[in-house]
């Protein structure tokens, strides 16, 4: 363990670039336009190719709609086994560039002051193109376990694509002992993270003339009531808890964030639709967040609604749900990922990832990654070309943790790593 700890020292003494390979990779990647309402089933085909050119095989997860799949392969161990080992998870897919004013093509990285710039190179395709870089190595080392890469689809829009991966692993079996996902951290460990959960709301009224508002019932003031609502409990858990003080936002968040309703200034409107998200600590059951909500709606808005018109209604539907992450401290790859980053600090953040989906799948997982949160989603994202280079260096340590007889691995931690 000492020798892993010590490495952490190294990667702020290693050169700051990656190598060519990895950049390369990066820059094949972010070429291609995986806009989560455009189909990555382009971006998968490559990398399943290249795959088999290192005599690796890929089954490929397809989403209903033509055009969207995930990828799942398994590099074995030099005797054949594939139970246990460490998966390198990321999503393919990048949020729209519509609206936002950059200085170069997004779909065109390029490098600027040790800086690769283009949507996506920090979220999260620094990643994927890094560990693909390293495909030779992986092909030339003698595994004493195996080493897995899942790459999803529709990640961006509510990790759509996961869990038909992870659905698709149990059906046949495939049992990984460690996940690290490679969303930007900063090349620090994030062993916990939000659940996020998104719905959309139909508040159904009946038309009528403006002038004749008793004879009709608003949509739109019913619906205000209905957010105002959600907006008391988000403040309840913003005043009274619980709190993590780990996180950057310590408490369980809720807002409103889109609305639509009504057909004219001069007409009772008959329907409004809102869209709604809360992000949960992990200890707060999602379910008792939306249930407060929902029968808040039942049995509090919905009686007055149908006291003025009884066709009134209030519809939920819920458009994603992804759970938080809550790593254990003692899990063999938490306390791997920490020898090799050689970093101790209990990180917590607010944002998502599909983390959470594969812990809850019974696959102990924790995020590190090349670049920082702040750059992406937005114009001009970027990863430095450092971040790539610690990236690259901390693959290639886990890499060589899973060494037949490196003589890095105590062969304790190489057995905790087996399922």
């Amino acid at each position: 363990m000492s020798n892993f700890v010590s490495s952490g020292e190294a990667l702020a003494a290693a050169p700051n670039e990656p190598s060519p390979a990895a950049l390369d990779w990066v820059r094949r990647l972010v070429s291609i336009d995986t806009t989560s309402h455009l189909p990555n089933l382009g971006l998968i085909e490559i990398v399943r190719d290249e795959l088999a050119r290192h005599g690796i095989e890929a089954t490929l997860v397809h989403d209903r709609r033509e055009g969207w799949a995930n990828l799942f392969a398994t590099v074995p161990a030099h005797d054949g086994a594939r139970d246990g080992g460490i998966v390198l998870s990321g999503h393919t897919d990048v949020v729209p560039v519509a609206g936002q004013q950059w200085d170069s093509d997004p779909f065109a990285p390029e490098v600027r002051d040790g800086r690769l710039f283009g949507r996506g190179t920090c979220d999260m395709k620094g990643f994927i193109g890094t560990a693909l870089a390293l495909l030779p190595h992986i092909r030339e080392t003698r595994l004493a376990q195996p080493l897995h890469f899942a790459l999803s689809y529709d990640e961006e829009i509510g990790c759509v694509g996961a869990p038909h991966l992870i659905a698709d692993l149990k059906r046949r079996g495939v049992r990984p002992a460690g996940c690290i996902v490679g969303e930007p951290t900063g090349m620090r460990t994030v062993i916990a993270h939000k659940g996020i959960h998104t719905y959309r709301c139909c508040v159904r009224g009946h038309a009528a003339h403006s002038s004749l508002t008793p004879k009709g019932l608003n949509a739109i003031e019913y619906a205000a009531r209905l957010i105002c609502h959600i907006r008391d409990i988000a403040d309840q858990f913003r005043e009274q808890g619980p709190f993590d003080d780990l996180f950057d936002v310590p408490f369980t968040t809720a807002q409103t964030s889109l609305i639509e309703g009504g057909n004219a200034i001069n007409t009772v409107p008959a329907e409004c639709r809102f869209s709604f998200e809360f992000r949960n600590l992990p200890n707060v059951a999602p379910e008792t967040v939306i249930g407060r909500i929902e029968a808040w709606a039942r049995e509090t808005l919905l009686p007055r609604m149908r006291a003025e018109h009884p066709a009134a209604a209030i519809e939920f539907e819920r458009l994603s749900s992804s759970p938080g992450l809550d790593a254990a401290e003692e899990a063999a790859i938490t306390q791997l990922v920490r020898a090799l980053t050689g970093e101790r600090e209990r990180r917590k953040v607010a944002y998502g990832t599909e983390a959470g989906l594969f812990a809850q799948a019974g696959i102990p997982t924790v995020v590190c990654g090349p670049g920082h949160i702040e750059q992406a989603h937005r114009a001009n994202e970027y990863v430095s070309l450092d971040q790539l280079a610690s990236g690259e260096r901390f693959l290639r340590r886990v890499i060589r943790s899973l060494e037949a007889d490196d003589g890095l691995a105590a062969e304790a931690e190489r057995a905790a790593l087996v399922v």
